[in-house]
Order: structure tokens, then sequence, then C-alpha cells
């Protein structure tokens, strides 16, 4: 999983381009990050995606940027991330031998699965996470690019993009990381590496809680989370204490990071953003320019 969960979807055929975009496709909407430029800033910006009208959103972004490759980051709703023992095969059919290790795990049928995996250097050799993302939605949004001429460079997902926030550390963080109305997403990342990942449920509205209810209990449970997480890596996974918290949430998330502060030893930071999914998005643009690199 060097350059993402689908480096280069095998049926694409590129087009001849003229720009670098960053994409990360939500539930409802389509973010497209485009870095700075001689007289003109670096832009965020939203399209929506009504009844995933592919063809309809990629055509107002081509309409507002042109020609360009895309590095595509989706969000949790659109795939599954499981871990399954890996097959003793030949690296060329592990993906084969995957998908009748997943089809009871998977809410697509197997006729639909499209699945790669990725490993972990401090996991249990014999365990491996699995993506698994809809075959239809993947030909969907790869001919829409294909018709308005946007070359696909890959495609990957949210545990995978987020290493780049820590590239060049060789201490371990520990990224609490919440995107609105969805399940926290907690990792841990080390030289670029995902080396633990853990998705939690019951804080989906974490970006409306106030300051005050954040003090009255919320935050305590946040940090009862992220102890279980550490605990996990460190007990289970045989590893040091991560070196750091960071925090990219939105909200009250001064407010949230002074709070969880108090329950830790290590430092807890906020990641500076312009939107969590926007932020997702600059990412993925990271991650095209330091493949073509």
């Amino acid at each position: 999983m060097n350059s993402g969960f689908v480096n280069k979807l095998a049926f694409w055929r590129p087009a001849e381009v003229c720009g670098k975009l960053g994409v990360f496709v939500d539930v409802d909407s389509v973010w497209v990050y485009q870095a700075e430029m001689p007289g003109q800033p670096e832009s965020y910006t939203e399209f929506p995606l009504v009844k995933k009208s592919w063809n309809n959103t990629f055509s107002a972004i081509k309409q507002k940027f042109g020609a360009a490759t895309v590095q595509i980051v989706m969000s949790a709703s659109h795939y599954q991330l499981l871990q399954a023992d890996k097959p003793n095969v030949e690296a060329a059919e592990i993906n084969q031998a995957l998908i009748w290790a997943v089809k009871d795990m998977a809410s697509e049928p197997v006729a639909n699965i499209h699945l790669d995996y990725f490993e972990s250097s401090v996991a249990a050799s014999t365990k491996i996470n699995v993506v698994i993302v809809a075959r239809d939605k993947l030909v969907a949004i790869a001919s829409a690019c294909e018709e308005l001429g946007l070359a696909i460079a890959g495609i990957t997902i949210e545990e995978l993009v987020l290493t780049h926030l820590f590239d060049a550390d060789n201490m371990a963080h520990m990224l609490v990381t919440h995107l609105p109305h969805q399940e926290l997403l907690f990792t841990v990342i080390k030289a670029g590496e995902s080396l633990m990942q853990r998705r939690v449920r019951g804080f989906n509205e974490l970006q409306d809680v106030k300051e005050q209810d954040l003090s009255s209990g919320l935050a305590d449970n946040l940090s009862l989370e992220i102890q279980r997480s550490m605990d996990y890596f460190e007990s289970q996974l045989r590893q040091a204490p991560v070196s750091a918290i960071n925090l990219l949430t939105e909200g009250e998330q001064a407010a949230l990071a002074k709070l969880v502060a108090a329950n830790f030893n290590q430092s807890v930071s906020m990641v500076e953003h312009q939107g969590v999914a926007a932020y997702l998005a600059k990412l993925a643009f990271v991650e095209l320019s330091r493949s073509e690199a």
C-alpha cells in the first residue's frame, strides 16, 4: 500500500492533464484542494454529491479546475476496513484468497467486492488489514473521470492518508480524528506508517458539543477511549507509549484539547485545519505530490 488503496485502477487510461488536485469523497459532498500557485492562493472547494451522481459532481470539478490529475480519498462511509488472517498463498493470489476469507463479514455481495490490503510492521505477522469497496462504485467514479479527462493517480482511505501528518517523525503519535456525524477514528502513526486503527461510536455529534458539556463528562469519556487505544497499542502490540496525542476535530477543539490534556502525561495538541473534510483533501494532495516526487 505504498501509494494508496488503489494505486492505479487497472481499467484506467490516463488523459492529458495540466493540474493536480486532492479530492476527499465524503457522504454527501466532495471536497477539492488546490495548492497555492503564482497569483492564486490555495483553495478548498466543496461540491455536492447528490444521489451519488458522480458525473455531475466531477463535471463541476472539471469546469472549475480544468483537466487535472486527482488523488482521491474515500470517507469511511464508502468502504469497510476489516482484519483477517493472511492467506498462506503466493503474493499474486492474496487478493483473490481474501475475497473468500472476508465474504461473510463484507456488506457487499462477493461479485461486487473490490478489495486491497495493507500490513502493519508491529501487528502479528498472520494478520492483515483488508479494505473493501463496492466495485460498481469504483467503476462509476473512474468512468466519470475518464469521460471528463481527469486522471486518477490513486484512491486511498482515511486511515492511510492521515499518515502524512507524521511522515518524518520517528516517535509514535496518537491521532484522534472526527468528521462531523461520523464515528471517532483513533490511529497510531509513526514515521509515516499507520500502526493501529480503531473506530468508536458514541461521539458522532462531537462537533456540536459546547464547552460546558465537554467539561461535564464528554472530555473524560473521550480520554477513556484514548487510554483504551493506548493500552491496546502498548500491551497487545507490545509497543512503547505514544509520545503525543493530536486532535483533528471540529467544534470546541481548543477547549477539548485542554480538558483531555489534564488526563495525560503526553502533550495534547490540535491540528490546525479549515475543516476536517477539507484537510483530508489537502492530505490527498500531499500524497499525490510525494508519489510523483
